[in-house]
C-alpha cells in the first residue's frame, strides 16, 4: 500500500506540472486585411496549459485598426454580466443585447448597467501581424 501511494508522489516530485511562463502572445490577425476605423470580430486560437494538460481553444476579439501602428482589441464580453456584445453599424457603437449596455468605439460606457469600460487585450504589432497578449481590466471611470 505504501508503494501504491509513493509512486504518484514520486512522479509529481520528479516531473512537476508546468507552471505559467508569463504572458503568452498569440498571432491573431493580418493587419493588412483589416479596414481602418472599422470594428471587426476576429477569431484566433489560444493554447492553454493547465498542469500536464495542454489545450487549444478558439477565442475571439473585437479589433479596431486606428492606423497601421495603432490597434485596439477588446475582449468579446460585456463587463456587466459577461454576455457577448455586437457592433451596431447604424449607431457606430457596441451593444450588449442582454441588458442594452452601449459602448463607444474606445470601449467607454455610453449607457446601460455596465459598471466599467470594455476589457482590452494587450496588443503588439510585428510587421503586419497583430499579436494579442493577456487581457487588461479597465477600472471604473
Amino acid at each position: 500500500m505504501g508503494m501504491a501511494l509513493s509512486v504518484p508522489a514520486a512522479i509529481y516530485l520528479l516531473f512537476p506540472p508546468r507552471g505559467k511562463k508569463g504572458a503568452e502572445w498569440v498571432e491573431a490577425a493580418d493587419l493588412s486585411k483589416l479596414e481602418t476605423n472599422v470594428p471587426e470580430e476576429i477569431v484566433f486560437r489560444r493554447t492553454r496549459v493547465d498542469g500536464w494538460k495542454i489545450s487549444s481553444e478558439k477565442s475571439t476579439a473585437w479589433v479596431i485598426k486606428k492606423s497601421p501602428a495603432e490597434v485596439i482589441a477588446f475582449a468579446p464580453t460585456c463587463t456587466h454580466l459577461g454576455c457577448a456584445f455586437r457592433y451596431e453599424e447604424s449607431r457606430k457603437t457596441f451593444l450588449c443585447p442582454c441588458h442594452n449596455s452601449d459602448f463607444s468605439l474606445d470601449g467607454k460606457v455610453i449607457d446601460g448597467p455596465a459598471p466599467r469600460p470594455l476589457d482590452r487585450f494587450e496588443v503588439r504589432i510585428q510587421g503586419t501581424k497583430l499579436l494579442l497578449g493577456p487581457m487588461e481590466k479597465v477600472p471604473e471611470a
